[in-house]
Order: C-alpha cells, then sequence, then structure tokens
C-alpha cells in the first residue's frame, strides 16, 4: 500500500472499506476475467460510460494497469463495488485525482444489480473517502438522458454546474460524434 501520494500532496484513501452492504476494494490482477464477465464487456452496461467497452480480457488487464498506476501515483484510484451479503462483484467506482485537491468520480455496475440502490450506496462512500483524503471538490460527468445516473448524482448531493454542448464523446453511444455531457460538481473536504 502507498503511504503517500506520490507527488506528496493528501493522504492515502483506503484500499478497502464498507458500507452498509457493500465492499469497496481497489482492483487486482486476478480480478481481470471477473470484471470483463460482469460488466466491462457489455453493450448495455458501458452504453453510457465515457471509456470503451472493453473487447476481450486484455482490455481489462490494460484498466488494472492503469490503476494500478493511479493508486501508486496518487494513493487512491478504482474501486471494485461488491456484495458484503455474498462476495459477488457488483461493479466498479473511484476516484480519478487530477489534482491534490480535485477528482472525478463515476461509477458502473452489473445489469443484475441495476435498480437497488447500490450506485447511490457506493458513491456516498467514494464522497466521504475523497473528503478523508483532503479533496476540496468532485466532479462527475453524466449524459442528458441518463435519468437514473442524474437521480444518483442528485441524491449523494452533486449539483448540476454546466450543460457541455458537445464536450463529451462517449465511444459506446455515437463513436466518434461529440455528444453534450452534464458536468456534476460536489464541495468536499474543507468547502463543504
Amino acid at each position: 500500500m502507498t503511504e503517500r501520494p506520490a507527488d506528496g500532496s493528501g493522504r492515502p484513501a483506503p484500499e478497502r472499506l464498507e458500507s452498509e452492504r457493500l465492499r469497496l476494494r481497489r482492483p487486482a490482477a486476478e480480478d481481470a476475467d471477473v470484471i470483463f464477465e460482469r460488466y466491462a464487456g457489455d453493450p448495455e452496461v458501458t452504453r453510457y460510460l465515457g471509456w470503451p467497452r472493453h473487447r476481450s480480457v486484455d482490455d481489462t488487464r490494460a484498466f488494472l494497469a492503469f490503476s494500478d498506476s493511479d493508486w501508486e501515483r496518487w494513493g487512491a484510484g478504482p474501486y471494485l463495488i461488491l456484495s458484503r451479503s455474498d462476495g459477488g462483484l457488483l461493479g466498479g467506482t473511484g476516484l480519478a485525482l487530477e489534482s491534490r485537491d480535485r477528482a472525478a468520480t463515476g461509477y458502473v455496475l452489473a445489469r443484475d444489480a441495476w435498480g437497488r440502490g447500490y450506485a447511490t450506496e457506493a458513491l456516498r462512500a467514494v464522497v466521504g473517502v475523497a473528503g478523508s483524503i483532503g479533496l476540496r471538490s468532485l466532479y462527475a460527468l453524466c449524459h442528458p438522458e441518463h435519468a437514473v445516473s442524474i437521480r444518483v448524482l442528485e441524491k449523494c448531493g452533486f449539483a448540476l454546474e454546466s450543460r457541455v454542448a458537445g464536450g463529451y464523446e462517449l465511444p459506446n453511444l455515437a463513436p466518434g460524434e461529440p455528444c453534450d455531457v452534464l458536468r456534476w460538481t460536489l464541495a468536499v473536504g474543507s468547502e463543504r
């Protein structure tokens, strides 16, 4: 475990945490197959995401290498979302730090985990981590038609900051065509 982010800022995030129904933990190399099978390779699950659907488990392995790099550089990064009751993989979330005080966040859930409140519970846990490691703000991008994600962001205290016209490519929705996204923000830590 990294004792301190490589840039010397803030405290490292816990590699494992729990909420009422969920366990969040740092991904490991041996998770590649299950991540690919549960959500990363599913076209419906990845439809509104900012990263391309994984075409093979090699794409998932590349994500895991990226995850390790983020954890080593920043002392924080992606988390897997697991069920506390049976340990099954439900999805992913995390923090993508951009500076010592700001990060992007989001989540993805396997289809059979939709509609159970897991996204809200996982995102609230990540917001708690963000405050504990000294971040001041979080943001999330969301497609304007993704009503379920909009509701999750609202429940977690995010506020709509702006609509970015043609500002982002969602590679699984309209490859090569920039689309509008909503930018949601949340003050955490000392600004809250």
